[in-house]
């Protein structure tokens, strides 16, 4: 009995790959893309895909797709990133919608985050697109305003997606893998007093309200386990009080980002903060909770087993709205996100594409 032998799956030329990253990285770039009005990203996306064959589907400025031969019997690995930005600060001095490339560096807004992270996700996906012999699936998800948590971004098609068994979720980290992200929740808060005459002892003036507040919120400390970090960060970012030099403010509003783990919900926060303060405050909508993943999981013991290393992720992506399994994983790094004349490494975006290629293989193996 004659047997034919399994040919094996042709993958595209990983220099090719590479320079398609920074040209598509290029153009993603010079096409402003601020959260909710990624429409013009969205289309240089699927235009990408498209040149490889790749068939997307798309819902508000999300794009997404999947493997070739698709198997449903199979996991599916979500890949996932952000193509929208937040708008350039003013001590930019490059312009940030031109891609300037120079000292092995591609400066411009969103290069960083998380368009790094986005066109190596891409860019891996085209790699294992057309393998026949995946123990996996992988869905492709581009996805928009995640910088201002928004309806229309990833939440919104989570319903439309094929059952994902795991995620990589791709922000700046330097390629180590964030096992565990703190939520989000923010607080607008308002300090009440009475107005007046600042040259005569009349009314109550709501700052000396609002100070004792915020020097609780700069100051308290939640319980915690010894040798453990400290499960609530609260931060006072914005203060807004008074009409003109001689009126006492009958009101003071400020600001407070909380960020925390699972060992405190933000009911359990909320009652805290309402146990200790004067001033009266609303939560905004879009509160993002922890997430986590076993150390044991397979993505992640196939991240170790590439030298990745583990680690707690201080700051808030998409990743809290998933349910499923997920690390936090990208090329870039984390301070640079949302600073002047961003930028990323050429060399970063090769390491990424490789790595998450290698990852990927890694798993497949422990499939």
């Amino acid at each position: 009995m004659n047997t034919v032998e399994k040919q094996p799956t042709s993958h595209p030329d990983l220099n090719q790959l590479y320079n398609e990253a920074i040209e598509l990285l290029s153009a993603l770039i010079a096409i402003p893309s601020f959260s909710g009005s990624e429409q013009d990203t969205a289309n240089e996306i699927e235009a990408h895909l498209a040149k490889h064959g790749i068939i997307t589907t798309r819902k508000h400025n999300n794009v997404w797709c999947y493997n070739k031969y698709f198997d449903h019997s199979k996991p599916t690995i979500l890949l996932n990133s952000h193509h929208d930005t937040v708008k350039p600060n003013e001590q930019y001095t490059l312009d940030p919608f031109r891609a300037i490339i120079y000292d092995e560096k591609i400066h411009g807004l969103g290069s960083n985050d998380a368009g790094a992270s986005l066109v190596s996700l891409i860019s891996t996906f085209i790699y294992f697109y057309e393998s026949k012999d995946l123990a996996f699936n992988l869905c492709l998800a581009a996805t928009g305003e995640e910088e201002n948590s928004g309806l229309n971004g990833i939440r919104s098609i989570l319903d439309d997606l094929k059952p994902i068994s795991f995620a990589i979720v791709g922000e700046p980290t330097g390629m180590q893998m964030a096992i565990a992200e703190k939520g989000s929740m923010v607080i607008d808060c308002v300090a009440k007093g009475r107005s007046g005459h600042a040259a005569r002892e009349e009314g109550d003036n709501a700052i000396y309200k609002a100070i004792k507040d915020i020097d609780w919120f700069s100051h308290f400390q939640f319980p915690v386990e010894d040798h453990l970090p400290a499960p609530v960060k609260m931060t006072v970012t914005e203060v807004n009080a008074g009409l003109q030099h001689n009126i006492v403010p009958g009101e003071c509003h400020f600001t407070v980002d909380i960020r925390f783990d699972h060992n405190y919900t933000p009911r359990e926060i909320l009652n805290v903060i309402i146990n200790h303060t004067l001033s009266s405050f609303n939560v905004r909508p879009n509160v993002l909770h922890p997430s986590n993943i076993d150390v044991l999981h397979p993505l992640v013991v196939a991240g170790i087993s590439l030298g990745r290393k583990t680690y707690v992720s201080p700051t808030s992506s998409d990743q809290g709205w998933l349910t499923m399994p997920s690390v936090k994983m990208g090329p870039g790094e984390s301070a640079r996100s949302h600073t002047a004349d961003e930028f990323v490494l050429i060399e970063e975006i090769e390491e990424g594409i490789t790595l998450y290629i290698h990852l990927l293989e890694s798993v497949f193996k422990r499939l």
